[in-house]
């Protein structure tokens, strides 16, 4: 495999696993249970019927720029 075709297929991850993840929450959704989902510095439990319960708050996502080094600590 060249490096061409490598790159094309890693340019296609993205989508092909926010499709992925979206069909495995709509299939949770569509059983009847829950699921976890954080925005705004919060973690909602979502409901099949569309209610949301606040769970936690959270720090909010820490912005990075494309090629900077984070220490995990």
């Amino acid at each position: 495999m060249s490096d061409q075709e490598i790159q094309n297929l890693e340019s296609q991850f993205p989508a092909a696993s926010g499709a992925a993840f979206a069909a495995a929450r709509a299939q949770v959704l569509a059983s009847g249970q829950s699921v976890l989902q954080s925005q705004d510095g919060v973690i909602l439990e979502i409901f099949p019927d569309g209610r949301r319960v606040s769970i936690k708050t959270i720090e909010q996502p820490t912005q990075v720029v494309v090629g900077s080094i984070i220490t995990l600590r």
